[in-house]
């Protein structure tokens, strides 16, 4: 486990007792947010509008309220899809709305200019005057800090933009920014989305974990079902063939990867529920973390996914898990 320093120390030493929170916040900002992130990078890709929909609503059936984007996903119509979803629900107060800039086709890169149309291009397509959260999608080297920290707080202040954070962007990245931040006296990022899930640990826990730590930042992990395989559903090689995402997954059909699997199905047992929801409820006892930010391609499947929040973990438990996962 992780200490709230970024330390790893024992499950049994980090585990949070008692009640599992509804909300939680990301980082030091005001947004109080239900611990499990939508992402939307299906929606106008795989999803079409009726099966966006059916999950949009049923997300917020299951007391779902976080809804993470990008203008680079399926060229902008993820953003146009959830946008009219919300305009139709008349719903857009009850949401967290987080999108990305930085990878779309027609704003790439973090240059003031860039940044600053690609948010008015978000805005326009989601149908909103405000974005909750925005992270910057890429680190773009090729552009000082500087430059794209004063476009970023420009925004905020123009009451655009209420929040931001970083997405793989490494510790060394994270700690320039900040001091930069500081520097300019601009706003600071509150948030950091990043990879990590129970068959992709190292990069986060061995550098990220501290300087999230020292940062105060939310953290949001992605890809936290890894593309699927911490569902259950990927077991053999004859199972990558069956399923669309079959060579995203086959680096984890390995011993470690069984053994993790294994443990998930006694755990699932033992708890009632789903491998998926055991995968998440481990990522939400890891410290820092606010929301995993889960896909799904069927309304159906919100069910394991959102009832992780509400499946804690033992210590013994937890502990098994960082076992056959190291």
């Amino acid at each position: 486990m992780i200490d709230p320093e970024g330390h790893v120390e024992s499950a049994a030493s980090a585990v949070q007792t008692g009640p599992i929170p509804v909300t939680r916040r990301v980082g030091p900002s005001d947004l109080e947010v239900y611990p499990i992130a939508l992402s939307g990078t299906v929606f106008g890709w795989t999803a079409d509008g009726p099966t966006t929909t059916a999950i949009l609503d049923r997300f917020v059936e299951l007391q779902g309220s976080f809804i993470d984007t990008a203008d680079a996903y399926a060229g902008g119509r993820s953003e146009i899809m959830i946008g009219n979803w919300m305009r139709e629900r008349g719903n857009r107060d009850a949401l967290t709305i987080a999108t990305k800039v930085g990878k779309g086709p027609d704003h790439p890169g973090l240059s003031a200019p860039a940044v600053r149309a690609a948010v008015e291009a978000s805005l326009r397509r989601l149908r909103v005057d405000r974005i909750d959260l925005l992270y910057l999608h890429v680190d773009d080297p090729s552009v000082s800090f500087d430059e794209t920290l004063l476009a970023v707080d420009e925004l905020i202040r123009a009451g655009h933009v209420r929040y931001f954070g970083g997405s793989d962007h490494t510790a060394n990245r994270l700690f320039e920014a900040r001091i930069a931040a500081g520097q300019l006296g601009v706003a600071h990022m509150v948030a950091v989305q990043k990879h990590y899930n129970l068959m992709h640990r190292a990069e986060y826990e061995n550098d990220l974990a501290r300087i999230a730590a020292q940062l105060d930042l939310g953290v949001l992990p992605r890809f936290a079902l890894a593309a699927g395989f911490l569902s259950g559903k990927y077991r053999s090689r004859a199972d990558l063939d069956r399923h669309r995402r079959g060579d995203e997954v086959a680096e984890y059909l390995t011993r470690r990867g069984l053994r993790v699997l294994a443990a998930l199905d006694r755990l699932a047992d033992e708890t009632s529920s789903s491998v998926a929801t055991v995968a998440l409820s481990w990522l939400l006892s890891r410290p820092r973390v606010v929301a995993p930010v889960v896909s799904v391609s069927d309304p159906q499947q919100l069910e394991a996914i959102m009832a992780a929040p509400f499946t804690p973990l033992s210590r013994h438990q937890l502990t098994e898990l960082d076992r056959v996962s190291e």
